[in-house]
């Protein structure tokens, strides 16, 4: 397959994810609040077995939440991004999970110790939600990764509604303002609460993201008796 129709058919693989419809499961917004790890790891051996060195990095994303909790917002993003580009190799999910696209949880990224640029963005989302990083600082973004000729999720943090965001990358070690981030092409973005189409602004509810629906109740399974 040529590069442009490996991008164009990435970009039809985008759109459909935000376009087909999906439930989206209420509670969403708190989902994982106040994580119980001792549950996480019981739920997690209940369904891989002997967790062997995914225990330590489930345990390692518990500390840092107990470590983190009162840096500035801006040290949190730095820790969250450095500890999740380090936990987790990047892997195609055709490999991980034997399907073409699938959202992993921060729970299933650990235990894989794998994942790709989805499972990243949204275990940093999580674990700075869980941190006390407001919903409406955080956006979830689909961009054009230029030098990659493809479609790339990063996680966008917006310190003001109208200010630049600083990008959180697997791609990268370090946040950076997305003025230096001229290689990435935002196409959309969205977050517990919302979409923002690039050429649109505001369009709607992320319920309109067919994958979301089902990382939001896999994440209220491992955290459930």
């Amino acid at each position: 397959m040529q590069p442009g129709q490996r991008i164009q058919g990435r970009q039809r693989r985008l759109q459909a994810l935000w376009l087909g419809a999906g439930l989206l499961l209420g509670g969403l917004a708190s989902a994982l609040a106040n994580w119980d790890f001792a549950l996480i790891l019981q739920n997690a051996e209940s369904r891989y077995g002997s967790l062997g060195a995914a225990k330590q990095r489930i345990e390692a994303w518990d500390q840092l939440i107990k470590a983190s909790g009162n840096l500035p917002e801006t040290d949190k993003l730095t820790e969250v991004n450095r500890f999740f580009n380090r936990q987790i190799n990047f892997v195609d999910d055709s490999r991980v999970w034997q399907q073409v696209d699938y959202w992993a949880t921060p729970v299933e990224a650990l235990v894989k110790g794998a994942g790709d640029c989805e499972d990243y963005s949204i275990a940093k989302y999580f674990l700075l939600k869980e941190l006390g990083v407001p919903i409406a600082r955080l956006r979830l973004t689909y961009v054009n990764a230029i030098k990659l000729g493809q479609a790339h999720m990063v996680l966008a943090y917006y310190p003001r509604p109208d200010a630049e965001p600083l990008v959180l990358d697997n791609l990268d070690p370090a946040v950076r303002p997305a003025s230096q981030r001229t290689d990435l092409v935002p196409v959309y973005s969205f977050n517990d609460d919302e979409v923002w189409i690039e050429t649109r602004g505001r369009s709607g509810s992320p319920r309109q993201i067919r994958n979301w629906s089902s990382v939001i109740e896999r994440l209220e399974q491992e955290a459930r008796l």
